[in-house]
């Protein structure tokens, strides 16, 4: 099966975080960003998937409190992925 290309988000530096916990998930999450700032990438994806939730909902309590990021959403073609500015 091809794999279908979204030229708006399969360039940006992404993290895929399937497979991890949530302790795992927060860590590498906030590491994530803070190479991201250093390398001055305006826009960032967080691979989390879709599953019970779990890392997804921790990622977003990441987000929500880091003072680097500006905007969050789900992708609309994709809910296992959040895009970030």
């Amino acid at each position: 099966m091809n794999k279908i290309i979204n030229p708006f988000i399969d360039f940006l530096p992404s993290i895929d975080l399937h497979g991890y916990d949530r302790i795992s998930a927060k860590i590498k999450t906030e590491e994530f960003i803070n190479d991201s700032v250093k390398l001055k990438n305006k826009k960032i994806v967080i691979i989390h998937g879709k599953g019970t939730g779990i890392v997804k909902d921790e990622v977003y309590k990441c987000l929500k409190y880091n003072k680097y990021v500006l905007d969050y959403k789900l992708d609309g073609f994709n809910t296992g992925i959040t895009i970030i500015n």
